[in-house]
This record gives structure tokens, C-alpha cells and sequence, in this order.
């Protein structure tokens, strides 16, 4: 039996921590589950009281949310060098632009895909101010590059080039160079393309 087990669909956010466990490289079990009933059962609601995945079971931790469960897993696996050791000061934009991807982005992002308008004047009640702001200060922070702390890849960088792709491919991102580029190369990595083949094909799979 894995330690890891991991709850997802491949429709979903789950595809980022299913990549960022490629980059880890241990064994876990994966539990598809189906939207609807699956996900409201009193099984999974157990596990997730939302009834939404992704999930993540680890020996008797248990942890939601797409981005805590990348923190959690680079934090509890630090030899995978997917976090900036503790003290040095990549650590800060670490959790700063981590945490920036599941709030300010992911909400201009859901504004924008739902046509939701800011009243004028009330920006100051939204995290993320405006969308454009929110693009502005994102390119800011990767124009150092390569990645999102400097030269070294991390678990931030799964969740932010997520974003970024699937926000580009949707049309909810405007394509700007520097995050093209950026998430082309962070897409070069094997252990992403595991991880879409593994999605692609439970797809296929379950509609021959």
C-alpha cells in the first residue's frame, strides 16, 4: 500500500499535483473519481468536505487544495530541491508568488473567464485589484527568469506555469511573450509529459 494516495480527475486541477508527484518520483496511488455523485459520497466527503478534487492522502496527513498540497509535498519531500532551503531568501518569492497564484491570479482569472466587472472605485475590494495589474505584476516577477525564483525550478513553478497554460489555452490569459516562453519550457520537462500522458490515456480509457 503507497503512503501517497491521491484523489483527482483528469478534467481538473488535479493535473498539477499529478505533475508535480512526477517530479517527486515516489510511488502513490491515484483514486480516480468521477464529477458528481463519486465526489459527493459520504466516502470522499469524508476526505474532502467540499466534495472537490484534488486531494491527497499521506500516511495520516491529509491535505486539500491545489496549492497546499504543492507546498506540502516540497516542503515534506525537500531532498526533490522543489523549495528553497530554509533561510535563504528565494524561499520568500517561494511562498509569495505560490501563494500569488492562488489568490490574485486565480481570481482575475475567474473574473475574467465569468465577466464579473469591478464597479469602478471598488477595486480596493478584490484581491487581486485588476486583471491587467495582476498580468503586470506576474511578468515583472518572471522577467529575471528562467523560473519564478531565479534559477532554480520549483513546486511554484508547477502551479503558476499551470496556470498560465491552461489560462493561454482557454483564452483567459492573454498570450504575452514572456509567459509563452515560459511555460514552454517549463512544458519540456519529462515529468510533465508523464503526467498528461497518464491523464490522457485514463481519458481515452474511460471513452474508447
Amino acid at each position: 500500500m503507497n503512503d501517497l494516495v491521491f484523489y483527482t480527475n483528469p478534467q481538473s486541477r488535479g493535473r498539477i499535483v499529478h505533475w508535480l508527484l512526477e517530479e517527486i518520483g515516489l510511488p502513490y496511488e491515484t483514486v480516480w473519481l468521477e464529477f458528481g455523485p463519486a465526489m459527493k459520497s459520504a466516502e470522499y466527503l469524508a476526505v474532502n468536505p467540499m466534495g472537490k478534487v484534488p486531494a491527497l492522502k499521506h500516511g495520516s496527513a491529509l491535505v486539500t487544495e491545489t496549492a497546499a498540497i504543492c507546498a506540502y509535498l516540497a516542503d515534506r519531500f525537500p531532498e526533490k530541491n522543489l523549495i528553497p532551503p530554509p533561510g535563504h531568501p528565494a524561499r520568500a518569492s517561494y511562498f509569495r508568488w505560490m501563494f500569488f497564484g492562488a489568490g490574485p491570479l486565480a481570481q482575475a482569472v475567474a473574473a475574467k473567464a465569468l465577466g464579473w466587472e469591478i464597479p469602478e472605485g471598488k477595486s480596493g475590494f478584490v484581491g487581486f485589484g485588476s486583471y491587467s495589474a495582476t498580468l503586470d505584476a506576474l511578468e515583472k516577477a518572471l522577467t529575471p527568469g528562467p523560473y519564478i525564483c531565479g534559477e532554480q525550478f520549483t513546486a511554484a513553478d508547477v502551479y503558476i506555469g499551470s496556470l498560465l497554460g491552461w489560462g493561454m489555452t482557454f483564452g483567459t490569459i492573454e498570450k504575452r511573450p514572456l509567459f509563452e516562453a515560459y511555460v514552454e519550457r517549463l512544458y519540456a520537462r519529462p515529468a510533465v509529459q508523464q503526467a498528461t500522458r497518464i491523464n490522457e490515456d485514463y481519458l481515452k480509457s474511460r471513452n474508447p
